[in-house]
């Protein structure tokens, strides 16, 4: 069906690059660059373009609100193991009587070196804490209670 509707014509400004990639689509085509630029500019102003981008938009958001939501776990993971340490670790270690105190400073970046090349065996090879510690953590959203 072919639409009798006067046409209106539209001066644009196109970077070369552009001009050259629709005088060749039209060439392969074998239809007018003008018939091109004018299925190009319905396709994109259609309500079903604008869907279709609103579609993946959202499609990653959701997935950032998931990794956003997984980061969050890992950093209340973090914060929840430090705390635990400090408490455990202020409870059990005594103070150290001076001449020890001094000692134990003195040792303390070798033990700290100790430390990070443990940490980084850890983090090389893993489990990751977070994989040890399970999902369904209670106040996650994932657990609903029953209705």
């Amino acid at each position: 069906m072919t639409s009798h509707r006067k046409k209106s014509k539209f001066t644009v400004y196109l970077d070369p690059d552009v001009t050259q990639a629709l005088a060749d689509f039209a060439a392969r085509r074998d239809q007018s660059q003008s018939m091109i630029a004018e299925a190009a500019i319905a396709s994109f102003l259609s309500p079903d373009d604008a869907e279709r981008r609103e579609a993946v938009v959202a499609k990653r958001l959701d997935q950032i609100d998931r990794r956003m939501t997984r980061l969050e776990r890992d950093v209340g993971i973090a914060v929840e193991t430090l705390a635990v340490f400090i408490r455990f670790w202020i409870t059990t270690t005594p103070a150290l009587p001076e001449p020890a105190a001094q000692a134990a400073r003195a040792k303390s970046a070798e033990r700290y070196e100790a430390f990070i090349t443990a940490l980084g065996r850890r983090l090389a090879q893993g489990p990751k804490l977070r994989q040890e510690i399970t999902e369904d953590m209670p106040g996650s959203e994932e657990e609903k209670p029953p209705t």
